[in-house]
């Protein structure tokens, strides 16, 4: 049992070491820490997770950096992918924002029950940490393969009915408005030229 244990620890570990030399933002600043301190990047980063856990449970605070926790990143993430000419990275930032909107609307409807919930904002930043987690199966990639895409697609049809009937009524709100605007333009100039028109004759 306890070799198990020891076992799945030192795979994670490894799994973790792994992500940790990939080249992006976050284990490039690793990568300088290490080298200044002589601390390996694989222990920088579970200390400063640690850190980061125990502000959330306990912090003040822990909603404003739990929100940005799950923002700042992934929109650095976002312009470098828009800059970028590979197009993958593009999808995957795109997957982890639909995401992000949808478990936000979740969020805000279910307000009143997240917050009889224990350790809530930890437990989100761990959510939105395993979502745009940099590996192919992360999060992001499975909550919308999963459950997104399925009910997406199935209500494709519907959605962009309402859409264009949507548009179709901004559209006849605003046509009206410019008419209406035409007319009294009109109406205005008329009344002007009347004017004109009444003054030279009486002179």
């Amino acid at each position: 049992m306890a070799s198990a244990v020891s076992e799945n620890v030192e795979t994670w570990k490894a799994k973790l070491d792994k992500l940790l030399h990939e080249k992006n933002f976050a284990t490039e600043t690793l990568e300088k820490i290490e080298k200044k301190t002589g601390v390996r990047r694989l222990y920088v980063a579970i200390g400063l997770l640690a850190i980061l856990g125990l502000y959330l449970m306990i912090g003040y605070g822990a909603q404003f950096v739990c929100n940005f926790v799950g923002f700042l990143y992934p929109a650095y993430a976002s312009i470098k992918a828009i800059e970028s000419h590979n197009k993958e990275d593009d999808t995957k930032w795109l997957t982890y924002w639909v995401v992000y909107a949808v478990f936000s609307l979740i969020e805000f409807f279910a307000d009143i029950f997240l917050f009889w919930i224990p350790f809530y904002w930890f437990l989100k930043c761990c959510f939105l940490g395993y979502c745009m987690a940099p590996m192919t199966w992360n999060g992001s990639h499975t909550i919308y393969n999963r459950v997104i895409r399925p009910i997406a697609l199935k209500y494709q049809d519907r959605i962009d009915t309402a859409l264009d009937k949507a548009s179709d009524a901004i559209h006849e709100v605003f046509g009206a408005g410019e008419v209406a605007e035409k007319m009294a333009s009109e109406a205005a100039t008329e009344a002007i030229k009347k004017q004109v028109v009444d003054s030279s004759k009486s002179d």
